[in-house]
């Protein structure tokens, strides 16, 4: 078992390459002598993968003496629920997907008690060092039990459209979403029947975690083909695109165009304070200027935070925001346990767009303010040494604002039309340098993009 499986917020790895039976049996022995749960739930993806890594990491928490309550097949937001719903009667989760990862990987999401995030700084070196060592793991004195519940999906399904608050009267919208054969091709069967006769397009709802049709990952522009098509074929209001264990969602217009991760969390921010005003709301540090305008001009309270889901979960849970939005399409709903629901996320656009009466295009094009660069990955050999060398070379420029948060974000806003901020962060798991960037016009951004790529090539 190689330690590099261990990741910030999951454990991830090929099949069988660097994870097998053995390795996630020895995992589940680990997380028993390092939590000692009395009670662990564990659920699954429909991987081809999962139910044999599933069987393993079972063998090894019964065996250490844990009791387990298997859930059976369920996507990442519906097993949090879970897990949260069941409040301190569940010690720790397992959750085995690898998230959007293509088919030949697997991996384990872990959780404790309220579906809190087990990751870096928060357990994950010491499982990883555990687990990869060589000390012998030994059962415990009586073996634990293994249950069922098979009441998660109506229990969820139930909670997210309580929190949508549809109106009772819906447009008959046409509406195409694109399951990639991944996770919500079990839950968009019940939760559609919220849009009331609206025409549902499916692509992909068939679990199968070959992923024949494409790779279940609609941050990457080219899984998103088949749904464009869909939507300009059919003439539909918006389109909707999950990935394959269902906490990742994407955002199409009726122009066929994707909708960028951050100008979405300003939309849905926007309309959680309609009925909210003054609560705080999270954007990643990558995101738009816009976002947090559009916050505090809602009536909200903006607050930037890191990248990474278990650093927002905790974010959340120490300034009680009541949501929070990231540019990969991760959307968390303080009412679900600070936790991802793509399925609610869905919901709200609809209950907006049927509102608004008029074309999705319409409402997002107005948020976007600035021009942004998306992120830009490069390869590099020593990215801490190279953000250091950058960071000195602006700092004789005499930026309004320096954040050291995630990376180095520098920012020079004074209301000029040259305003710009950048910021790059090293990979938590490649040797790559991301870069963001944002200006007030497209020919600043441009310059600016170049300007900060022939240094780091250089």
């Amino acid at each position: 078992m190689q330690p590099s499986i261990f990741k910030s917020y999951d454990i991830r790895g090929r099949v069988p390459e660097e994870l097998d039976m053995p390795a996630a049996r020895r995992i589940g022995k680990a997380l028993a002598q390092i939590y000692k749960p009395k009670h662990v739930l564990v659920g699954r993806d429909m991987r081809t993968t999962s139910p044999e890594l599933e069987q393993a990491l079972i063998e090894g928490l019964v065996g250490a003496g844990a009791n387990v309550t298997m859930i059976g097949l369920c996507s990442t937001p519906m097993f949090n629920f879970a897990v949260g719903s069941a409040g301190d009667t569940i010690d720790l989760g397992v959750m085995v997907t690898a998230s959007h990862n293509p088919a030949i990987y697997n991996g384990f999401k872990l959780v404790q008690t309220n579906a809190v995030p087990i990751g870096q700084g928060s357990g994950m070196e010491e499982l990883r060092a555990l687990a990869t060592s060589d000390e012998p793991l030994l059962d415990g004195t009586a073996r634990g039990t293994i249950d069922a519940d098979d009441t998660v999906l109506d229990r969820y399904m139930r909670r997210v459209t309580e929190l949508a608050q549809m109106p009772q009267e819906m447009p008959n919208f046409h509406v195409a979403i694109d399951a990639g054969n991944g996770m919500n091709g079990l839950t968009l069967p019940v939760i559609s029947r919220r849009l009331g006769d609206s025409r549902i397009i499916s692509l992909y709802w068939e679990l199968d975690g070959s992923f024949p049709h494409h790779e279940a990952n609609p941050l990457k522009g080219e899984t998103l083909a088949d749904l464009r098509s869909a939507v300009k074929r059919e003439h539909c209001h918006f389109g909707v695109a999950f990935d394959g264990d269902g906490d990742r969602v994407g955002f199409m217009d009726e122009l066929g165009v994707a909708i960028p991760g951050d100008i979405m969390t300003a939309l849905f921010a926007r309309e959680l304070l309609r009925e909210h005003p003054g609560e705080k709301i999270l954007f990643d540090l990558r995101a738009s200027w816009s976002v947090p305008e559009i916050i505090a001009e809602q009536g909200g309270v903006p607050e930037m935070c890191r990248v990474g889901h278990a650093h927002i979960k905790r974010q959340m849970r120490e300034t009680n925001a009541m949501f929070a939005g990231e540019m990969s399409m991760h959307f968390y709903f303080r009412d679900l346990w600070n936790c991802e629901a793509s399925d609610l996320a869905m919901l709200l656009l609809a209950k907006i767009v049927a509102r608004e009466n008029k074309p999705l295009s319409q409402i997002w094009r107005p948020l976007v303010r600035y021009s942004h660069s998306g992120e830009i990955n490069f390869h590099v050999e020593d990215a801490p040494q190279l953000m250091k060398t950058i960071e000195e070379a602006y700092a004789t420029k005499q930026p309004t604002a320096v954040s050291h948060l995630d990376g180095v974000k520098m920012e020079w806003k004074q209301g000029a039309s040259d305003d710009w901020w950048f910021n790059l962060r090293a990979s938590n798991t490649e040797p790559l340098l991301r870069l963001n960037l944002e200006a007030r016009t497209p020919e600043e951004m441009e310059k600016r993009k170049a300007e900060l790529t022939r240094l780091i090539q250089s």
